[in-house]
């Protein structure tokens, strides 16, 4: 099963930027389909393995910040390749 997930990742401290790149470095590094815009990142693929990154690198993250926000979206299907029809 295929899955799509969206992130946003937001250190809540005033040297924001390096963490956020940090973990987006480390998402790309995972070979899974990443795709970034100014407001979030995408990762695409086969739902264990998208999981156990986010697992991971989650956890990771949360242990070296003092406080973090990540806010999440899932969806059941793969759609790195969605055009708008519009």
């Amino acid at each position: 099963m295929n899955i799509s997930v969206e992130l946003t990742l937001t250190p809540l401290q005033d040297n924001f930027e390096p963490p956020i790149i940090d973990f987006i470095k480390k998402l790309r590094a995972s070979g899974l389909t990443v795709l970034e815009n100014p407001l979030s990142t995408q990762v695409y693929g086969e739902y264990d393995k998208v999981m156990d990154l986010l697992q991971t690198e989650i956890k990771e993250t949360f242990e070296n910040l003092d406080h973090v926000v990540l806010a999440m979206k899932m969806v059941k299907s793969d759609r790195s390749d969605y055009e708008p029809h519009f």
